[in-house]
């Protein structure tokens, strides 16, 4: 029985994923950076600590994404109710999304960069 609900948990998580992969943009294009982020740190051989700060922060901007993207539809049902806040609210949910991949981005130029100039320049 647990087993069976375990796999139907997972079943429905998944759904969710392909869901937001088919229906929103965003979540495309940070899944590619996130996969080219992970590769660059296997081809330059990044630290193990570096790699899982690399892997989350990754995750971390998907996540944020895919809880954007769950609100958003919140918000829509709401939206003849609330109309006046729905668009500061998607607003903030937009910023926290794009907040988590600035700092992603600093923080993997500063992970990435000794091991390309390294690499590349000596």
């Amino acid at each position: 029985m647990i087993m069976k609900e375990s796999k139907n948990s997972f079943s429905y998580a998944w759904s969710g994923v392909k869901y937001v992969f088919k229906n929103e943009k965003n979540f495309r294009v940070e899944l590619a950076f996130g996969v080219a982020a992970f590769i660059l740190s296997l081809y330059l051989g990044i630290g193990r600590l570096e790699l899982v700060a690399i892997l989350f922060l990754i995750f971390l901007v998907l996540i944020l994404e895919l809880l954007n993207s769950a609100l958003e539809k919140f918000v829509d049902i709401l939206k003849p109710r609330l109309h006046l806040q729905v668009g500061v609210v998607k607003d903030i949910m937009a910023a926290m999304v794009l907040l988590s991949a600035f700092a992603s981005l600093i923080i993997g130029v500063y992970i990435f960069l000794p091991y390309i100039l390294e690499k590349f320049f000596n």
